[in-house]
């Protein structure tokens, strides 16, 4: 079963402790990284594939897709929904 784009958001609020946040306010095409969006940086970027691995049971073996993959709640979502 699809994880949805909202418990997906949810997950990510907690395991980073984005707090003062709601899935509502995250946009499916915020980028993780950066100013624009989430505003994560490589130590976040850490405890993100860490969080994968633990609850999805995901492991990104491609450092080649890190950019593609990192690079929007959508994109990361779609990549774990498919490799599940």
């Amino acid at each position: 079963m699809a994880i949805s784009s909202n418990e997906f958001k949810q997950v990510l609020i907690d395991g980073l402790n984005l707090e003062d946040m709601t899935p509502d306010e995250i946009n499916d095409n915020d980028p993780l990284f950066g100013d624009d969006g989430l505003g994560l940086d490589s130590v976040d970027s850490i405890e993100l594939v860490l969080i994968i691995e633990k609850e999805y049971g995901v492991k990104i073996q491609n450092p080649e897709l890190y950019n593609e993959i990192f690079s929007s709640v959508e994109n990361l979502l779609k990549y774990i929904n498919e490799n599940k």
